[in-house]
């Protein structure tokens, strides 16, 4: 079905340098409701299109870095692994105080609808430390009260990097295999693609739910496949 749309929408997007950020910056320049992306990062991003504007930020000061700034949708990448964090404190930073600058930062820009990527089993309650943090961000997020915001939960990540490693092929041959064991309730917990991720924020985005919306591996795929719905521009409005 043709449904007309509105392209003039801004987006907001944080993580744009990571591996779903990547994928959903390539998709929202394709997606024909959104007139400019502004992609904040830490450091300059790899992309170059009319479209992107690349702001170069401080994650510690971003809601006064933003003032002033306008968006429809806000969409968050951002996340790390402890490993690569170094320790659970710098892990929390990320996850969790950078993730909700910027929603607070959006907020603040007007938008009015907030993607953002979390984890399946995220807790607040739980006894391991990613989940707990995961789920201390979900609850955060819900208390700003946000028109729209959608929570995506994916399990395990597995993508092609830049840098091809030959333990991480074998390691995403072996959840492709796993996930053949996971059905019913169990089938949230199946691995999913960085790429399928990262379309199904715009999504998410697209498919309009108000209040906060869950989703997780079923609903992600659901989602990932409104990349390239089939839309026509609203009509020109007559001359005044």
């Amino acid at each position: 079905m043709n449904v007309p749309i509105d392209q003039t929408k801004i987006a907001l997007v944080a993580g744009g340098g990571g591996l779903v950020g990547g994928h959903l910056i390539q998709a929202l320049l394709r997606a024909p409701e959104y007139s400019r992306v502004i992609a904040l990062s830490r450091r300059p991003l790899a992309v170059e299109h009319g479209k992107v504007a690349n702001r170069i930020i401080n994650f510690a000061t971003l809601e006064k870095s933003l003032a002033g700034v306008k968006a429809d949708d806000a969409f968050c990448a951002l996340g790390t692994t402890i490993r690569k964090a170094g320790s659970e404190a710098e892990f929390r930073k990320v996850d969790y105080d950078c993730v909700l600058s910027f929603a607070r930062a959006a907020a603040q820009a007007g938008a009015q609808r907030l993607v953002v990527v979390t984890s399946v089993g995220a807790n607040r309650n739980s006894r391991n430390f990613y989940l707990r943090v995961k789920g201390e961000i979900e609850e955060q997020l819900r208390t700003l009260n946000l028109p729209a915001t959608d929570l995506l939960q994916p399990g395990l990540l597995f993508g092609m990097r830049p840098e091809i490693r030959p333990l991480e092929i074998a390691a995403q041959a072996a959840m492709a295999i796993g996930n053949l064991l996971l059905y019913g309730e169990a089938a949230k917990y199946r691995a999913i693609s960085a790429e399928a991720v990262g379309h199904a924020m715009l999504g998410a985005a697209r498919a309009g739910r108000k209040s906060v919306t869950r989703y997780t591996h079923v609903e992600l795929q659901r989602l990932a496949k409104w990349e390239k719905p089939a839309y026509k521009p609203l009509a020109a409005k007559p001359a005044q």
